[in-house]
């Protein structure tokens, strides 16, 4: 088995790590058929619950690999192919239902920015940085950096990004809602646990459905997706762990009126 990708799987917490420190986790063309492997693996395993997305090294995601594109002797219709083959695996993860948290340290560039944004909650170092550089090299935007960037930060930033050398730190990143939090680079992976953890303490599914929806939302009509928020609610409601919070919520209501009645 590959370990360009590392997949730990315990008490409903998955965690997908990159493995290619010495690359910056540049992922090549083998690398790639692992993300998709391990995108499946998690996103049908019922177990989980919560995923963490995190990295080795000093950087989180450098992109594609472009010097091995460069020396493999690879055509134009291969790299196309490759990149179907990430995009499989983002689009896998992105449209779960599994709530993922991304522990994001040192610089994510090109592609990298795609598969940071594969994760719900971002939280980033305060030495990360973040730059496109796809245009630097003669290319265009690939795993899903074209829609998840503007859907992060709008059409506007997302274009000063690609059409510009700027590159953001992780204060600005934060202000421009690239990521969700930022920490000192000690805490990025205790906090990333963190929020994993209150999901998996709270009524996960629910947020896994809410993640879902909100994920989908914007590539269907909004009939399509009210019809899918009413199926969902209904069938969450049905389920054991949701009557037993909502009887909980009821009673504490049904308290909180009985003490401001009897007031003075």
């Amino acid at each position: 088995m590959s370990d360009s990708i590392l997949l730990a799987v315990d008490a409903g917490l998955a965690r997908i790590t990159f493995n290619r420190p010495a690359m910056l986790n540049a992922m090549d063309f083998e690398m790639g058929t692992r993300w998709r492997d391990v995108a499946h693996a998690v996103a049908s395993d019922q177990a989980v619950r919560a995923v963490i997305l995190d990295a080795v090294g000093p950087a989180f995601c450098a992109g594609g690999d472009v010097l091995a594109m460069a020396t493999s002797g690879a055509d134009g219709q291969q790299v196309t192919g490759a990149a179907e083959v990430i995009h499989d695996g983002i689009r896998t993860l992105v449209t779960s239902d599994k709530p993922i948290v991304a522990a994001v340290q040192g610089a994510v560039a090109g592609g990298g920015l795609g598969l940071m944004l594969t994760a719900d909650h971002i939280v980033a170092a305060d030495t990360a940085r973040f730059v496109s550089r796809y245009a630097n090299i003669g290319l265009t935007p690939d795993l899903g950096v074209s829609t998840l960037l503007p859907a992060a930060i709008g059409q506007r930033r997302a274009l000063q990004l690609l059409l510009t050398d700027t590159t953001i730190d992780a204060a600005t990143a934060l202000d421009w809602g690239l990521v969700s939090e930022v920490v000192d680079p000690d805490q990025v992976a205790a906090r990333a646990e963190e929020v994993a953890r209150f999901w998996l303490a709270g009524a996960t599914a629910a947020f896994g459905q809410a993640k879902r929806l909100v994920r989908t939302g914007a590539g269907r009509s909004f009939e399509e997706n009210l019809a899918d928020e009413a199926r969902s609610i209904g069938a969450r409601f049905d389920t054991p762990e949701a009557q037993t919070r909502i009887a909980a919520f009821a009673a504490a209501s049904a308290r909180r009126r009985s003490d401001k009645q009897e007031s003075p």
